[in-house]
């Protein structure tokens, strides 16, 4: 299975950045990850917030094949601790599917059409992060997920 994270922008912090390379390098010892970052839309100013949602979501259905499964992070999707998170992804691992892909939506959110063709949503947290380091909170969950799938001591130094 290949599991990629799709993004809108890229990431302006230098420290944020060094830390999503480290942890994407160490999820290559587990998984084939992508991570797909779909640059800022240019001359937002001009659009409203539905238009630029349409926009993204244009951008992001065009990453997709239909036999992929789809799923949002979304402030409104269903919570897990590491350890289910760590079966939810073993349950998508058996089932054959080929690719998983994780999306971060823009500042306003998902377009009507990303939430529709959406398998599911999860959510992150209650709390409000920047998408910024939701990248890399994510990423390190991906992680985390898979050392615990091998009984390896990350997750509880």
């Amino acid at each position: 299975m290949n599991i990629k994270l799709i993004t809108i922008g890229k990431t302006d912090n230098k420290n944020l950045q060094s830390l999503i390379e480290d942890y994407t390098k160490r999820l290559s010892h587990y998984i084939r990850f992508e991570f797909d970052i779909i640059p800022d839309l240019k001359n937002v100013k001009n659009l409203s917030e539905a238009q630029q949602k349409e926009k993204e979501g244009e951008l992001i259905l065009s990453k997709t094949q239909k036999s992929d499964v789809l799923i949002l992070l979304d402030e409104n999707g269903k919570q897990m601790d590491s350890v289910a998170f760590s079966s939810y992804l073993q349950k998508h691992m058996n089932s054959g599917i080929k690719t998983l892909i994780f999306v971060i939506g823009g500042p306003y959110g998902f377009s009507e059409a990303v939430y529709k063709r959406a398998n599911e949503k999860l959510g992150m947290s209650k709390m409000t992060f920047s998408h910024q380091m939701v990248r890399l909170f994510f990423i390190e969950q991906l992680y985390r997920a898979f050392t615990i799938l091998r009984n390896e001591p990350y997750h509880h130094r």
